[in-house]
């Protein structure tokens, strides 16, 4: 059972998305065919992906290089790089590529003693002013948690396919999350990262989509704190202009074959919700309010905050592709980097971002070093993060200035911006006046 489990549902198709670095690149323009490639990766589970990531098939542009960019001109982010994919990867230090399983599992050991040490100290103390605390730092470590996890479904956890498949069950299923849906479909956001219809998370809504919206889900989407709740409806029913569940095996999100897989998470999910009711009859559901619900609400927020910001809110504008303008490294170029300061460590480097999404194979405590190599090549396609203190406060603003001013991109164009609708917020501030 263990064997077909981690076969059939394990990561051996992402394993092929993702290969590990070859001393030869293919000089070989690869050309993508945007309109079918979507249909193309459901149905062949992605396997030309490697192509994306191996090949130097970017189309390159530019004068003199200094570091890759002419001093002369103003730098334009939507132009394309003059750089190729296999120039990054050939700058990232070879053991940055390797994966160590026990290093890997020495997280997840760390992570769930902190866990049951909170949780035990939370039930003990049974202080309000502790709780307090505890909700803060409980949230944290369940998306410490998802972190990992997420690890397992890109492969970069390590090399065995029944590790990465058990290891991702047992930390998303105990938060909620059904792990073969959601590796399934973050597979389709880095294969799709920066395009305007095809990427899976947080991609921005067409002019039609959001004028479609009524008044209501407009504001609630681009008033914090509400966006900041929306993962498990985002796995329930996806975003607004796009069908499915994460639950549902039958979803236009998977391929025939990944069914089965699908239904094995779903039930994975469906016993951790048991085990909820079944200690809420225990200790009562007041008792698991405290302990778990109201820690699962604030890892969401996490998530929400963490991803969103992975893809938004910097402060100069930047480009979203459709058609032939979209490539996969241009579209991995708009990720942003960020800092979190003291939460680095404890969320392990998922802000370190750019990097990951070209090469989401590399562990991730090769991120920063990978990232730091990779740099003198990026130039200004790299953006450097705003130090953070202590805590990540500063990202705040970035926040709800996105959230702000980040509403739509043009229906038309294949390198768009982010528009912003001037009125959104106009029939808020009357009826309170």
């Amino acid at each position: 059972m263990a064997s077909w489990f981690s076969s059939q549902c394990g990561l051996r198709s992402i394993l092929r998305l993702f290969p590990r670095p070859r001393t030869l690149f293919s000089t070989t323009t690869t050309a993508i065919n945007n309109t079918t490639k979507n249909r193309f990766y459901a149905s062949n589970n992605g396997e030309d992906f490697s192509q994306i990531q191996n090949g130097g098939g970017e189309s390159e542009k530019g004068g003199e290089k200094n570091g890759g960019f002419e001093e002369k001109d103003e730098f334009n982010p939507g132009a394309p790089p003059p750089f190729k994919i296999a120039e990054i990867r050939a700058a990232i230090p070879k053991h940055c590529w390797i994966k160590n399983p026990w290093r890997s599992l020495s997280y997840v050991v760390r992570d769930i003693v902190v866990v049951f040490a909170l949780a035990a100290s939370a039930a003990y103390i049974n202080n309000w002013v502790f709780w307090v605390f505890y909700w803060a730092a409980q949230g944290t470590m369940f998306w410490a948690l998802f972190v990992l996890g997420h690890d397992c479904g890109h492969g970069s956890f390590s090399d065995s396919q029944k590790l990465n498949s058990l290891v991702g069950h047992l930390l998303h299923s105990f938060i909620l999350v059904p792990y073969n849906g959601w590796r399934i479909s973050h597979r389709t956001h880095h294969q799709n990262h920066g395009h305007v219809e095809n990427d899976e998370s947080w991609h921005p809504l067409s002019e039609k989509v959001y004028r479609k919206m009524d008044d209501t889900s407009r504001t609630l989407r681009f008033t914090v704190p509400f966006p900041m709740f929306a993962y498990p409806i985002y796995l329930w029913r996806r975003s607004p202009g796009k069908k499915g569940s994460h639950f549902d095996p039958n979803s236009d999100l998977f391929a025939p074959n990944e069914k089965n897989c699908v239904i094995i998470s779903t039930l994975c999910w469906m016993a951790m919700v048991a085990s909820l009711v079944g200690f809420s009859t225990i200790i009562g559901p007041i008792q698991v309010l405290k302990i778990y619900v109201i820690p699962y609400w604030i890892f969401v927020m996490w998530l929400d905050v963490v991803t969103y910001l992975h893809h938004h809110g910097h402060e100069q504008k930047l480009p979203w592709y459709r058609g032939e303008e979209w490539s996969y490294l241009r579209g991995g170029l708009t990720t942003v980097d960020r800092d979190y300061g003291w939460i680095n460590n404890i969320h392990h480097d998922i802000g370190t971002h750019v990097i990951h999404h070209l090469f989401p194979q590399i562990p991730h405590y090769h991120l920063v070093e990978a990232t730091k190599a990779a740099k003198p090549v990026l130039g200004k396609y790299y953006r450097e993060p705003k130090k953070s203190g202590p805590l990540p406060i500063h990202l705040v603003g970035n926040l709800i200035r996105s959230m702000k001013q980040d509403h739509y991109v043009s229906d038309t164009g294949e390198v768009v911006y982010y528009q912003t609708d001037d009125k959104l917020y106009a029939g808020s501030k009357t009826k309170s006046e």
